[in-house]
């Protein structure tokens, strides 16, 4: 029988961090990670230093009307071994009032502004982050357009924006 994918990988992280609750699971042969929020900036470095040098992306899913969903968002990172190959899914979770996480920007560098777009679409902080401010949205809008409860015609933020001409562009 051929070991799963990231099997050495899980079991150098499960041999270093003990305190975590750590839940992998497989699917079409893409390695998945759980990990509980107050865990992620430890078990994110170990990753790192295990040779999970690329930080792919990170976004995030509202799970608001998720029927057998615990918690409000799903925050996913996606790494991978540059070396091997090896991919690994992370994914943690947040619910409100408390929508805060550990900036990865010291490990990935690259988490910059993968890190700024899902605060600006969905209005999860990453704490330590060197520059949190919207990114593809102006200051002025208060939103956050990616949750579920988000009307789909907006709530009239637009309405007092500059409207800008081609010719302007």
């Amino acid at each position: 029988m051929t070991p799963s994918p990231g099997s050495d990988l899980r079991g150098a992280i499960e041999s270093r961090i003990r305190n975590a609750r750590l839940d992998w699971s497989v699917f079409r042969d893409q390695q998945r990670l759980v990990v509980s929020h107050t865990h992620l900036l430890e078990v994110m470095r170990e990753l790192r230093s295990l040779g999970m040098d690329q930080l792919v992306d990170v976004t995030a899913v509202d799970m608001l009307e998720y029927p057998n969903a615990t918690d409000r968002f799903e925050v996913v990172y996606l790494l991978l071994n540059t070396e091997s190959g090896e991919r690994l899914i992370v994914k943690t979770h947040v619910n409100e009032p408390h929508l805060t996480l550990p900036s990865m920007v010291p490990i990935w560098f690259g988490a910059d502004w993968l890190e700024r777009e899902v605060y600006d679409m969905f209005g999860i902080l990453f704490e330590g982050h060197p520059n949190m401010k919207r990114l593809l949205l102006p200051d002025e809008f208060e939103s956050f357009p990616l949750r579920k409860d988000y009307p789909i015609k907006g709530r009239g933020e637009r309405h007092n924006f500059p409207i800008i001409t081609r010719a302007e562009s």
